[in-house]
This record gives structure tokens, sequence and C-alpha cells, in this order.
């Protein structure tokens, strides 16, 4: 698999130059996430492993009250806003860079008014339809996932002729509405959602094609860390390893797309992940 250079270090995101790999540490304050779910009980802890994880290497922080994962049963707003604001409000004081993962615009607005710099949409800003001309009117950086459905009807829209070039197009058309509704382009990052609608081996072909995705010449986010695309690719005997039990494949994923250019990086190990990228600097194999 050969992987060509990308412009990406010429293009910054959320005010960070993308001159190398940037981590989105993954902080869910969720008691039903496929990974780790139910771990952080109190506003208080979550902040304290948001600090953490800032200490290990991340440079954003991805809070979540939502679950989305297949199947995951929704949540009402008010319910999402206890579970993330705090968290927001406590980590954007201290001065972290801090994204909300959301689809739903009054969960933006309130995590913005809290000192979020970063919307993560899942759903590409189309589930919600508030939340285009929410956007418009405020100056975060806006990350469009590329997702089919919701996370109750996903897995049975995953059918592609061109996995690549259907996710490129959409995720395009998703930043045309956005242009047409006053958001600068340049507030834009890309992520394909893998996983998302897709199966395994769309996912596969996602990462295999990446460098199509990259010459979208916008930022471009891969958030393979943990997913069970990768325990099903990587079945021993027939049992798929536990979400905890996939960091060797994660960490696969995070470098061979560093080296393919890719300057951000969603996961939930980022002393591992961090370390790992520092030893591929070091054996000479820059990103690109």
């Amino acid at each position: 698999m050969v992987f060509q250079a990308s412009s990406q270090s010429d293009l910054s995101f959320a005010g960070l130059p993308l001159d190398r790999v940037r981590l989105m540490g993954i902080l869910n304050v969720t008691p039903d996430s496929f990974s780790d779910g139910g771990r952080l009980a109190s506003a208080e802890t979550a902040i304290a492993k948001g600090l953490r994880l800032i200490e290990q290497g991340a440079d954003i922080i991805d809070i979540g009250g939502e679950s989305t994962r297949p199947g995951a049963a929704a949540v009402p707003v008010e319910e999402e806003l206890r579970r993330a604001i705090p968290v927001v409000e406590g980590l954007a004081r201290r001065g972290v860079l801090v994204s909300i993962d959301t689809r739903h615009a009054p969960v933006m607005q309130a995590a913005l008014d809290a000192g979020a710099r970063i919307v993560n949409d899942v759903s590409g800003l189309t589930h919600d339809a508030a939340a285009l001309p929410l956007l418009s009117k405020r100056d975060a950086s806006i990350v469009l996932m590329h997702m089919r459905g919701s996370p109750q009807t996903m897995n049975s829209l995953a059918d592609y002729a061109d996995v690549v070039g259907e996710v490129g197009d959409w995720l395009m058309a998703r930043v045309a509405a956005c242009e047409a509704a006053g958001i600068d382009r340049a507030r834009l990052a890309l992520d394909p959602g893998l996983g998302f609608a897709k199966k395994a081996e769309h996912s596969l072909t996602l990462l295999r094609g990446v460098d199509r995705l990259l010459a979208l010449g916008l930022p471009l986010l891969v958030g393979a860390s943990r997913k069970s695309f990768i325990g099903r690719l990587t079945m021993r005997d027939g049992v798929m390893p536990e979400a905890n039990d996939r960091l060797g494949g994660s960490l696969a994923v995070a470098l061979l797309m560093a080296q393919a250019g890719v300057r951000l990086l969603r996961v939930h190990d980022v002393a591992a992940t961090a370390q790992a990228l520092k030893m591929l600097t070091l054996l000479g194999k820059p990103s690109a």
C-alpha cells in the first residue's frame, strides 16, 4: 500500500497549524459508549481525565454526552446537556481546546457558550435543521463526518459502489451547504466516518484510499481508535477482540495515516499514540 504526500501541512484547524499530527483525545461522558462508557461518573472525574489526556499529548479534547455507536438509543437533549456542559466549561476554563461531539443545536450552542471552540457532528450538520443557521453566526471550527441514517438505522445503509468516491462527494456537498449558509470553508475539517454506515471492508477501503480524501483539500480527521472494524478484521479463531484489546490495530492505523499525510487523529489512547508517532519520527519516517 503506497501513500502519496499531501498538502495538509499547509492547512490549519481551530487555530492549530497542521505542520504535524494533532491528536484529538476522546472524552465520553456517557454510560453506554462502545469503549469507555460509564467510566467517568462525575464532571470532576471527567475534567481530571481530560487534563491527563492533554498532559499525554492531546491537542484537542472531544467531549461527547450521547453515544452514537450502532444501535445506540437517542438521548434527550436535557440529559446530554447535563452530562457534557459542566465538563466543557471546566476544561475550557483551564485553557483546553475543547470540541463538543453532538448532533443537536441546543448542545452546540450551550457548549460554545461554555467555551468550546469546535463542533464535531457525526451527522455532518444534517440531523438538526437549526445547526447550520446557528453555526453561521458563531466562529467555531466544525468537523463534518459522513454517516447515513441514524445510529439505529445506519448498519442497514452500508451499500456502496465506490465508498471512497461516494463519501468524498457527500462530504463536499456538506461543505457546499456550509458555504451557502455563510460558513467559511477555512473553518471546516472532514471525517470519513469509519464504522458509521460502513462494513469493515468499507472502512478498510477508505483507509487504503485516504489519498483521494486528502486531495479534497480540507483538513482530514481520521477516527479509527478501538472501532469494531479493527476487531472484525483481526479476529482469531472466530473471536473478535474487545474494544480495549484493539490498541495494536488502532496504532497501526494511526501510524499509516500519519505517513499518508493525515494531520488530525481522534484517539482514546493518547499516550500510546503520541509515543508511537514519536518513534516514527526518530526512526526517520516522519509524517508526510
